[in-house]
């Protein structure tokens, strides 16, 4: 046990700052503070110690320099066993702090709320993590409290043990607070590095939060949880079940797609993170209809995005089948009503979920993979048309949403395509001709569309045949990468078939 008889309290965050005192004050806990926090201590009209007056040393330079003193280090510092600190302690007058309470200048809030870098740059605190990674490092000797939400904690201790802590509750106070410290310099390195030219720093450092533990990760055996370097997902839970790892992912998929669909337009459903079906139909029934007749089959137990509001109308048609999550911007009352008849049925609004444009990453066991998003806008100087008939503004935007759709599919990827949905996908697999083979068999079993067929690849055929087998399944129009030593070739076949061949300048895997 470590008995408390002084305690340093600097804090940004002062709520619950009676509710402390008064505990402290019970134990007769001596208080040092300064600044702001001395000046509330005061109304508060408990006794407190000014660390100008503690150190016998005035603040300087507008506040920058006030507990970064010999007199505040060393009390937290120093070891109370050890007989050369001990000794130290004496000959320089220091007295033992036993309480490190402090939360940091809001950086993390500043930079969220203010653009000037002058406010920013004094937002960063200097004097707090120094005494707080002092007293975690000291643990044997000193408690420290980083968070307000630890004060009922430290409560409990000094009422349990008359005023003393326990050396395992030091010890998780400490683990806390260095990774407080962690988290609060990546915010300021993360901020910082926006400015620079380098894209890949030579260490990078994430800041997540904690947002929930999940139900369980990919299967019910495993644990799991999301964290997130916002305060909030932005993702609105209306209704069912808690979500689990594998929910978090297909909703991450299906927003991806759906945030690259047109303004409050289209449909997308996912199953396992692929797409099976989606439609920018502007009709919003038959935008749903269009997406699930693609794979009806795979649908059940999905995800359906709608990229606007669901209304009652939908809801209803929404309900015929089993689904496991519907996401929208917003559900008016009835649709909700609707809805909400199915109770395991996981509802959410997802109206203000913005889609992150940062790197993206992948953990590989002790490593992580990171890149930046492919988020390229299609644009006309992107494609190149290379067969002698040339496609219709209309069917030209038929292979765009067709081959948006193909980077979103899991590679090697085929999306078949008829008036702007989905007629058939063919994901995932080894070989290029397998994932037409699928794409072409989903649609044949479905659909049987008539009109246009238009058929996009993630990457260029590297012969002939994943062309051939397509056309001879009713394709009209084909949209690939380029970069095939075979491309002359699969141009040749086009022209020789009669089909529209468009060339993109960048390829689009989706691993």
């Amino acid at each position: 046990m470590s008995k408390i008889r002084n305690a340093l309290i600097s804090l940004s965050n002062k709520e619950d700052l009676r509710i402390l005192l008064s505990t402290l004050n019970r134990f007769k806990i001596n208080i040092i503070s300064s600044g702001g926090t001395y000046k509330a201590i005061k109304k508060l009209k408990y006794k407190c110690t000014e660390v100008s007056e503690f150190t016998g040393s005035p603040e300087i330079l507008g506040g920058r320099v006030k507990t970064l003193h010999p007199k505040i280090h060393g009390g937290i510092l120093n070891k109370r066993e050890d007989k050369k600190h001990r000794r130290d302690v004496k000959n320089n007058k220091i007295t033992n702090i036993d309480l490190v309470v402090v939360n940091f200048y809001p950086f993390e809030k500043t930079i969220e709320t203010n653009s000037n870098k002058k406010k920013i740059i004094e937002n960063i605190d200097i004097g707090g993590p120094t005494m707080v990674r002092a007293a975690a490092k000291n643990y044997k000797d000193v408690a420290v409290i980083t968070s307000v939400n630890q004060y009922p904690a430290l409560i409990q201790q000094l009422k349990k043990n008359n005023g003393s802590t326990s050396l395992e509750f030091r010890k998780e106070l400490s683990q806390i607070a260095f990774t407080e410290t962690a988290y609060y310099d990546t915010i300021i390195a993360n901020y910082l590095n926006k400015d620079s030219t380098k894209k890949f720093q030579d260490k990078k450092t994430i800041q997540f939060k904690l947002i929930e533990e999940l139900r369980y990760g990919e299967n019910p055996h495993q644990k799991s949880a999301i964290y997130s370097h916002k305060k909030s997902l932005n993702l609105n839970q209306l209704n069912g079940k808690q979500l689990s790892y594998n929910n978090f992912n297909d909703i991450n998929a299906a927003l991806t797609i759906s945030k690259s669909l047109p303004k409050n337009t289209g449909v997308v459903i996912v199953k396992h993170a692929n797409p099976c079906g989606v439609s920018i139909k502007k009709d919003k029934i038959k935008c749903y209809k269009s997406a699930l007749a693609c794979d009806p089959v795979s649908a059940f137990g999905g995800v359906v995005s709608c990229n606007f509001k669901v209304n009652s109308k939908l809801a209803l048609e929404l309900n015929k089948i089993f689904l496991e999550v519907i996401i929208a911007n917003g559900f008016d009352q009835l649709a909700l009503n609707i809805l909400k008849k199915k109770k395991n049925l996981r509802l959410i609004d997802a109206n203000k979920f913005i889609l992150s444009q940062e790197l993206r990453m992948n953990l590989l066991n002790n490593a992580t993979l990171v890149q930046t998003e492919d988020n390229i806008e299609f644009i006309k100087k992107n494609f190149s048309i290379v067969s002698k008939i040339k496609p219709t503004k209309q069917q030209m935007e038929n292979l765009i949403f067709a081959f948006n759709i193909c980077r979103y599919v899991k590679s090697n990827a085929i999306v078949l395509a008829n008036d702007k949905t989905t007629v058939g996908i063919g994901s995932g697999q080894p070989s290029r001709v397998d994932s037409c083979q699928i794409a072409i068999d989903k649609m044949k079993k479905f659909l049987n569309p008539t009109g246009d067929i238009f058929a996009a690849s993630d990457a260029f055929f590297p012969f002939v045949d994943g062309v051939e087998k397509l056309v001879q399944s009713g394709v009209n129009a084909i949209i690939q990468p380029y970069g095939s030593i075979n491309d002359k070739k699969i141009i040749k076949y086009a022209n020789d078939t009669n089909t529209i061949l468009v060339f993109s300048k960048t390829r689009h895997f989706r691993h």
